[in-house]
């Protein structure tokens, strides 16, 4: 792998973990009591939209053909 390939690898690991933080939070103590905010923008589409372009990003730095540059 080339060091252009493993920077890539590490941004889209950084990009999924910034989806997987976008899905956190927003817990209620009373578990009786209904918390709307589970049913956000940023959790129900950001953050899903987020992770899987960390996943493109992934398998393009895998499947990218090393140019004879590097």
């Amino acid at each position: 792998m080339t060091p252009k390939g493993l920077r890539l690898l590490i941004v889209g690991l950084l990009v999924m973990v910034a989806g997987i933080i976008l899905l956190a939070g927003g817990g209620v103590k009373d578990p009786q009591v209904f918390n709307y905010s589970m049913f956000d923008f940023r959790r129900l589409v950001a953050a899903p939209v987020v992770i899987v372009a960390g996943i493109v990003v992934m398998v393009v730095a895998i499947m990218r053909k090393p140019s004879d540059a590097e």
